[in-house]
């Protein structure tokens, strides 16, 4: 049986056969690792001379955003993620200096450390990063059950909780409102949405905020944690403008709730296209593809190439093989490609583009109480832990 909040985020099916191991993870950061792994060739272009500063960041309890965020308040320097990393793990990854010749080499706090390995000539990009390794201890799981789990090379490449708000899974409905304009609504949802997932401090904060006249009052009762919350609460008291109050918010985060509704397009169309038969792990002619380089292309049945399916954005086309489940989905949201285009936050818009359609995994491992795997960049660890433990409540188990 499919949770219902994997529901609220798209996912409609399971795409393994064998029997769940049951267990939880996450009892601690530090039995979720995550680190990046770089291209070979970038990392022979880290030296001890460049223009550019390279660091590795190691974190746990705060995510890569708000790191950055920390960093730039606290020491003047702004760094750029190639990937970004939750709160919930230890994590190692890789961050850029923005400016030439940093002075900065190693900065420690009790969240996260950051170490200078070296330069390089030019700005590291996502493309550098081949993907990330994890090692994951599944408590109180029946090992026994995962010797039959050889179908890491078929699942597919859905975005995972995190992408959601994980225990509050409205990012991406905040990102609908905003593409339809209904910026009002938008404001609404972020500050007032409750949820069965989340705490109970947390549901009664919000459930203040869903009368506008309690702004002023409960603005001193929202905790910190709830940043993105006090900026626009805020600026909802200063000027009573949900466009103004938006645009508060740092502009890395606006996109990301745009991006979400294009993610939860995206799963519903993987899901609609499974459960109607479409086959999603073999390439057909004209199948849009990527090649061994990561390039796109049409497919010239090349073993190489992976079949990518398309993110909906204001440039999509139609001439796809699973246009007909992302137009009935947009009919049922009431949404075009055209919506993707926000002319009064233009900064948001999103071109659209294409996805793997699965996920790329290797070095598979199983160790009991641990797992561990690498996956291509930009897939979800969630989305195959999902498939080894079925969880019957994914929060309780620790997704």
């Amino acid at each position: 049986m499919i949770p219902k909040l994997d529901n609220l985020i798209g996912i409609s099916i399971y795409c393994t056969n064998i029997e769940g191991i049951g267990g939880k993870i996450r009892n601690s950061q530090d039995q979720f690792l995550v680190s990046e792994v770089l291209r070979e060739k970038t990392l022979a272009k880290i030296s001890q001379s460049g223009d550019y500063a390279v660091f590795r960041l190691k974190k746990s309890g705060i995510d890569t955003n708000h790191a950055l965020s920390d960093i730039l308040k606290k020491y003047g320097l702004r760094l750029k993620a190639l990937g970004l990393k939750d709160a919930n793990a230890r994590t190692e990854q890789f961050v850029c200096d923005m400016n030439r010749s940093s002075t900065h080499e190693n900065i420690t706090t009790n969240r996260y450390m950051l170490e200078r390995i070296g330069f390089v000539q030019k700005p590291l990009t996502k493309k550098d990063m081949i993907g990330n390794h994890f090692k994951i201890k599944i408590e109180n799981a029946d090992f026994t059950k995962i010797s039959g789990f050889d179908q890491y090379d078929k699942i597919l490449n859905f975005y995972g909780y995190q992408r959601f708000g994980s225990r509050r899974a409205v990012s991406h409905l905040i990102g609908k409102a905003i593409l339809q304009r209904d910026f009002k609504l938008a404001v609404e949802i972020l500050l007032a949405s409750t949820s069965e997932y989340d705490f109970a401090e947390n549901n009664k904060i919000r459930e203040s905020l869903k009368d506008k006249a309690n702004y002023p009052k409960v603005f001193h009762d929202v905790p910190p944690q709830m940043d993105i919350e006090r900026l626009v609460i805020k600026e909802m008291i200063d000027h009573d403008d949900a466009l103004k109050a938006l645009r508060a918010i740092p502009i890395s985060l606006r996109r990301f709730f745009v991006e979400a509704y294009q993610s939860f397009i995206f799963n519903r169309t993987v899901s609609m296209a499974y459960e109607m038969g479409e086959n999603m792990f073999q390439s057909q002619t004209d199948d849009v593809c990527y090649d061994k380089d990561n390039n796109l292309g049409r497919y010239q049945n090349d073993p190489d190439q992976k079949m990518a399916i398309p993110l909906v954005g204001y440039s999509y086309s139609k001439r796809n093989r699973f246009d007909y489940q992302i137009s009935k989905i947009l009919d049922e949201e009431q949404m075009s490609p055209k919506n993707f285009f926000v002319k009064e936050m233009q900064e948001v818009s999103e071109e659209g583009g294409f996805r793997h359609a699965v996920m790329l995994c290797s070095d598979f491992a199983s160790s009991p109480p641990h797992v561990s795997f690498t996956l291509s960049r930009g897939s979800y660890a969630t989305i195959l832990l999902r498939e080894i433990i079925k969880p019957s409540d994914p929060i309780t188990a620790g997704f």
